[in-house]
């Protein structure tokens, strides 16, 4: 019997907002319902950062940082004053590295709220989102009443930070942390649990760990296919080297190790570690200090070059400048997570059906800010 042999279609999938986590086009060519390759076109977003990052002064390009990943403003942040300080020899008070930790460790709880509520979203669940939402909303609470700001903030400054923290932040933490605990499990009875969301997600755009790797992907896209390693572990910057806390990783728990419900779950898990860094940090941080002593009043690099990475909620966020003694730096090149994460895409999308593609991206959890940048 002759084999029946059809024509293949190519479709634009986006650039649509709701549909595609931000302004993305994806290629599609397609055997009737069937996904034989996917090319993720990208640059709608383009703001041109680093050519930006060349005519400003080293503490002019935060808020610049702020707008590439928009979810995790704080981690962008700390990445890149990490990247200034070590560059210019600043040693930071101890009190400004515990408030950096927790404010990062905030930000990532932040952002994986938002990557799981939209997540369920894609899976044709409304509910959690909505819950996801309140949660995060207390957090941004907490950055307004200590920076004045919810979503790019700018307070992470090279050598300090723009405000010290109120008289009642430490009882505030305490009490979200308190409060968030209960409703991880109420996510995972509402969500991650549940049958049809299983089938969804299980055994669906598997991830192998070889081809993570090779990919250059890391986060919980890394974490998802069993492989350990996280930075804030493995090459530990400014004090996570003092908390005792655990790398999540994909099991196969529901399905095959690397698959969409894995990465999804790393995240979930996360959170609840982030809890205990943030619980040991406020135990720990020192009740005096000045959060602006350190900062420079004029910033002026050596000339030589540098670059570091830190762990954001997407992964390994890298800053390699350049400097040439004066105030302006040469070169800010940005290594975004998302950006090596999407490139992993047609790796894990062929063969499968139009719909899976949709939750196979949705557990990517890129952010276009950071990849178009």
């Amino acid at each position: 019997m002759a084999e029946l042999k059809t024509e293949t279609i190519t479709l634009n999938m986006g650039p649509q907002h709701p549909s595609t986590h931000g302004v993305l086009r994806l290629e599609l060519v397609l055997d009737g319902e069937i996904v034989l390759e996917v090319k993720p076109v990208i640059g709608y977003l383009h703001r041109c950062f680093e050519k930006h990052a060349e005519a400003m002064t080293y503490p002019q390009v935060v808020p610049y940082v702020d707008r590439m990943d928009y979810l995790a403003s704080m981690n962008n942040e700390l990445g890149y004053a990490v990247a200034v300080e070590r560059l210019c020899g600043v040693k930071v008070p101890e009190k400004v590295e515990y408030i950096r930790v927790i404010m990062a460790e905030l930000n990532r709880i932040a952002s994986h709220l938002v990557a799981l509520g939209t997540y369920g979203l894609d899976a044709g669940a409304f509910t959690p989102f909505l819950y996801c939402f309140i949660d995060r909303e207390k957090i941004l609470e907490i950055f307004e009443i200590t920076c004045g700001a919810r979503l790019l903030y700018n307070y992470i400054w090279v050598g300090g930070l723009s405000h010290d923290i109120t008289p009642n932040f430490k009882e505030k933490v305490l009490e979200f942390v308190k409060v968030f605990r209960p409703r991880i499990k109420e996510l995972n009875d509402l969500l991650s649990f549940n049958k049809i969301f299983i089938e969804r997600t299980a055994n669906v755009g598997v991830l192998p760990p070889e081809v993570a790797i090779n990919a250059g992907t890391s986060g919980p896209t890394l974490r998802g296919s069993g492989v350990n390693f996280d930075l804030r572990k493995n090459d530990p910057y400014s004090i996570y080297d003092r908390f005792d806390f655990k790398v999540i990783v994909g099991n196969g728990e529901m399905g095959t190790v690397g698959d969409s419900w894995d990465r999804y779950m790393v995240r979930v898990w996360e959170m609840e570690e982030s809890c205990k860094i943030i619980e040991q940090a406020i135990e720990q941080m020192p009740a005096e200090g000045n959060v602006q002593e350190a900062v420079p009043k004029r910033i002026k690099p050596p000339v030589g070059e540098i670059y570091a990475r830190t762990e954001t909620p997407r992964g390994e966020l890298g800053f390699y400048i350049i400097s040439d003694g004066t105030n302006y730096p040469i070169r800010v090149k940005a290594r975004g997570p998302a950006f090596c994460n999407l490139s992993a895409l047609p790796l894990m999308s062929k063969g499968c059906m139009i719909a899976d593609l949709v939750v196979i991206l949705g557990s990517i959890d890129i952010v276009l800010g950071e990849i178009d940048r």
